[in-house]
């Protein structure tokens, strides 16, 4: 999950600009906020999913199994931002919590089984996510691969 959610970081920083295209291609929802964001793009979504794939089925995964985690990691980052619009924070703006659980929660959930997880395992990974990506956060801020700390 965490390089679901870091590859998307990374690809921005060496990409820039590059084949940035919004999600949401700059729609709005009917409460006039965007309706994710221009953080949240195709390319994105896209080098997660592959990279993931790739480096679960090195792991002994399927490509299946690691596309999925991926992709569900997304959807669960897409569904912060959208509520984070809704909400009236800024894109890519920070709220703990809401930044971590949803991206880690709904991949372990969907893929218990697949994975052959407990409820225990699931909340440990969410616990460890969550921390995890906070303190990743700042380090990549630190080694500037992040525009913000969190």
């Amino acid at each position: 999950m965490t390089l679901a959610n870091g590859t998307p970081v990374v690809a921005k920083k060496i990409l820039r600009a590059r084949l940035a295209f919004p999600l949401d291609a700059g729609a709005r929802f009917f409460d006039g906020q965007p309706l994710l964001g221009p953080s949240k793009t195709i390319r994105g979504v896209v080098i997660s999913v592959v990279t993931t794939a790739v480096v679960a089925r090195l792991l002994g995964l399927s490509l299946a199994a690691g596309g999925l985690v991926a992709a569900l990691a997304m959807i669960g980052d897409l569904f912060s931002s959208f509520v984070k619009r809704r909400l009236k924070f800024a894109s890519s703006s920070q709220v703990i919590g809401l930044d971590q659980v949803p991206e880690s929660l709904l991949p372990l959930l969907v893929c218990k089984e697949t994975l052959s997880l407990t409820s225990i395992d699931v909340a440990i990974g969410v616990g460890i996510f969550f921390l995890g990506e906070l303190i990743l956060s700042r380090l990549l801020y630190e080694l500037r691969l992040r525009d913000e700390p969190y």
